[in-house]
């Protein structure tokens, strides 16, 4: 959640249905290098979520992002 996000959502902007943002990436590398400006901007106790699957693997992996002393690092990983 973005605080402009949140503002359009209280708002009644844009048929916004959540206050949460969603952005899709290309490719793994391209989402952590915007990842510092994500979270830069990211307000709200949850931590940011990242859904992606893996090629040659079943499933979907997940990640929860957060800063910690000022780098963009991965709290909690794993299978859903």
């Amino acid at each position: 959640m973005t605080l402009s996000s949140r503002l359009d959502y209280e708002r009644g902007r844009l048929r916004c249905t959540s206050p949460y943002k969603q952005e899709a990436f290309k490719t793994y590398a391209e989402l952590k290098k915007k990842m510092r400006i994500i979270l830069e901007n990211h307000i709200g106790e949850r931590p940011v979520a990242v859904y992606r699957s893996r090629r040659g693997t079943w499933g979907e992996w997940f990640e929860h992002w957060e800063m910690v002393n000022g780098k963009p690092t991965i709290v909690k990983q794993g299978w859903q």
